[in-house]
């Protein structure tokens, strides 16, 4: 049947998505340009911020970078945002640029160990809380030292590897087979239902690993990337940026450990799903395959891979050098010993991490809207007008809430550098700024678990290519980190009152 133009395009713009979805889209392309008009650049700037926030609620319906750069593309077209202050945006983010081109990649070759290993865990490990409980203090550990989304991306890698093992299973084909896993039509009953339960199983516990890296992140230096400028703004080294934020990381760590137990024992907000017994045979055989093939060539890349990841944990817990760079040699060194030198075979390992890197600069263009037309201003005049304990309680809280809304390092910067300006002048004395820097650390770190946007780790995670076959779409990541977000962000606030 003959398609004319029009009918042509609008099929094809945003692919697959549904028509009640384009129509949206084209509906705030067209709404923003009037509201500037009539509204100005404020209010406009504040729509802007939750039209890309519905955008990234949709991942599972379009992958938000279309439909959420059109949105950029449109705010620097109309001029809330400079192409210079886009790139100015990017420019100061380039080593998380850096991370997730090469980090994420890096990950990907040391797969087989992590595989074998966690497998390992899963199968010896019978008590769900108890394994929640260890993705989770695993997390926050690693976290503390290594970045949280150097971390995440390796629960992904784990995620993903469990999930393709039982599917192939699931749908008839032996562990070795080709195999699409995001096919569910060869999926029968029973099977079919223990595949809805391990979904389950596997969204919680990436949730409870992705809580964890924001748990381990609050407490030290290198935890997150705001926590090293506010190090440095603040002169504290390692052992007094943990020793100043301790009063609050980590009663922070302790309830969110506790939450994570609390979630598994009465089973709410999705979490509790054991690994279903048919899962857990599958795996024992997976498993066993994986010993039966040892030959001295497997041993040898297990070996490789386990000095690679040692060399990887030390070069980023000793900042030898910038995390990116180091997952590039990781990719260097793990290939050329493995014999993995094709360029074709090289490619698959940065298609995960690219289309996400692609959306973090997107979402750069929406933070510098925020910056240009100065979104977050009247809430920075409020907190900076308060006085002693309360200016301390709001900083917490209004870090906190835009947080949720925006990137936590976006608004952590913002935050230090006005409080440090407010020390260089004399509005507020040393002793002040101290307790102001930790507010802004803890109000940053902590309530931002609540949204998917407020972490790179947590967007990383729904927008990775796991996200739809386990179902964890932007919703279901809200209504599982609400209990975490409740109690650790209450726990922050409680501790800034009364234990700083």
């Amino acid at each position: 049947m003959n398609q004319g133009p029009a009918s042509a395009l609008a099929r094809n713009f945003l692919g697959h998505a549904p028509d009640w979805y384009k129509w949206i889209i084209l509906a705030f392309l067209g709404v923003n340009p009037l509201l500037l008009y009539m509204a100005g650049p404020f209010v406009t700037g504040w729509l802007l911020v939750l039209e890309f926030i519905f955008t990234l609620g949709m991942a599972l319906r379009c992958y938000p970078l279309q439909p959420g750069g059109l949105l950029a593309i449109e705010a620097v077209a109309l001029g809330m945002a400079s192409p210079q202050a886009v790139y100015h945006e990017t420019a100061a983010n380039f080593t998380v640029i850096l991370l997730l081109m090469f980090m994420v990649a890096g990950i990907y070759f040391l797969r087989e160990l992590l595989l074998w290993i966690f497998t390992k865990l899963v199968v010896k490990v019978r008590s769900k809380a108890l394994l929640s409980l260890l993705f989770s203090f695993t997390a926050a550990f690693l976290s503390a030292f290594l970045d949280a989304l150097t971390v995440i991306a390796v629960v992904i890698a784990v995620g993903a590897g469990f999930y393709a093992v039982y599917h192939k299973v699931a749908s008839g084909r032996g562990f070795d087979d080709a195999h699409d896993h995001e096919d569910d039509v060869l999926v029968h009953d029973p099977r079919r239902g223990d595949l809805e339960r391990f979904r389950a199983f596997l969204r919680s516990l990436l949730m409870h690993a992705a809580v964890g890296t924001a748990l381990g992140g609050v407490c030290t230096l290198v935890g997150e990337p705001q926590n090293l400028l506010i190090g440095q703004l603040a002169g504290w080294n390692f052992g007094q940026f943990f020793a100043k934020v301790a009063p609050v990381s980590l009663p922070v760590l302790g309830v969110g450990l506790l939450t994570c137990l609390m979630l598994e024992r009465l089973r709410w907000f999705g979490y509790g799903e054991p690994l279903p017994e048919s899962v857990h045979h599958v795996l024992e055989r997976y498993e066993k395959s994986l010993e039966s093939k040892h030959d001295p060539r497997t041993t040898m890349r297990l070996l490789v891979q386990g000095l690679t990841a040692l060399l990887l944990v030390l070069g980023l817990a000793l900042h030898v050098a910038e995390v990116g760079l180091i997952g590039l040699s990781v990719i260097v060194l793990v290939t050329a010993f493995n014999g993995v030198i094709e360029e074709k075979r090289l490619g698959h390992a940065f298609e995960e991490a690219l289309p996400f890197t692609a959306l973090l600069v997107t979402f750069f263009a929406i933070v510098a809207v925020i910056h240009e037309q100065h979104l977050f201003k009247p809430v920075l005049d409020l907190v900076l007008a308060q006085e002693g304990r309360s200016q301390l309680v709001w900083m917490f809280v209004a870090n906190g809430i835009l947080s949720m809304v925006s990137d936590n390092v976006f608004v952590a910067t913002v935050y230090i550098t006005e409080v440090k300006a407010a020390l260089d002048a004399g509005v507020v004395s040393r002793e002040q700024f101290d307790l102001l820097a930790v507010a802004v650390n803890a109000g940053t770190n902590i309530p931002s678990v609540a949204t998917p946007n407020g972490q790179a780790a947590f967007l990383f995670l729904l927008t990775s290519a796991l996200a739809p076959l386990i179902r964890l779409g932007y919703i279901q990541m809200l209504w599982m980190a609400a209990p975490y977000a409740a109690t650790m962000s209450a726990t922050g606030l409680l501790a800034t009152m009364y234990l700083l």
